[in-house]
């Protein structure tokens, strides 16, 4: 049993490879959040633009009614006193996501925060390490490699592009277990 503050917040990370169920899991917390009664304020990037505009969305298209936000500093003054505080795509905000995660914790809010750990190249994605270091809970989830059937904790991309940021879905990404993921080349 994982204990919880009673009298501060906390954030809590969801993390791992595209199609891993982290927005899944994102609108399991909320729901529950919002059927204990708890006010809830979710967040997505304007950037990821795959889905509803109004909603975050799975991939097996459960979704939940958030605000579609330009920068991480929008989020402050729409949270309207809630206390539960829901962000997906993390990844795609500006280096101030960590702060504001950082600032609503401190103000007794639960954040619960998805994101993609590793871009395309295998690297860590942007900030999200530092957001991994302020977090209090982790849970890293791992989707299924599409070549072997493995646990998948790698992003692969299928384009030729380069650009860090592709918004995409199957057509362009798919999940790979560590033996399965090729680098692209970097020559």
């Amino acid at each position: 049993m994982t204990l919880t503050p009673k009298n501060a917040g906390w954030i809590e990370v969801i993390c791992g490879s595209m199609f891993s169920g982290k927005t899944e899991e994102l609108i399991r917390r909320l729901k529950r959040a919002e059927i204990a009664q708890m006010k809830t304020a979710i967040f997505r990037p304007a950037i990821d633009d795959r889905y509803e505009k109004e909603h975050i969305v799975s991939h097996n298209q459960s979704k939940l009614k958030s605000y579609t936000v330009e920068k991480a500093v929008d989020i402050i003054p729409l949270t309207n006193n809630a206390n539960v505080i829901g962000i997906d795509e993390a990844q795609f905000f500006d280096e101030d996501i960590v702060s504001i995660c950082r600032e609503l914790a401190g103000n007794s809010c639960r954040i619960i925060v998805a994101w993609l750990e590793k871009d395309y190249q295998g690297e860590p994605f942007g900030i999200m390490p530092e957001l991994m270091c302020e977090a209090d809970y982790v849970s890293k989830l791992r989707a299924i490699c599409v070549v072997c059937g493995d646990p998948a904790n790698f992003t692969q991309r299928l384009s030729k592009e380069t650009r860090q940021v592709v918004i995409g879905e199957t057509d362009i990404y798919e999940a790979r277990c560590r033996g399965c993921y090729k680098p692209p080349d970097k020559s």
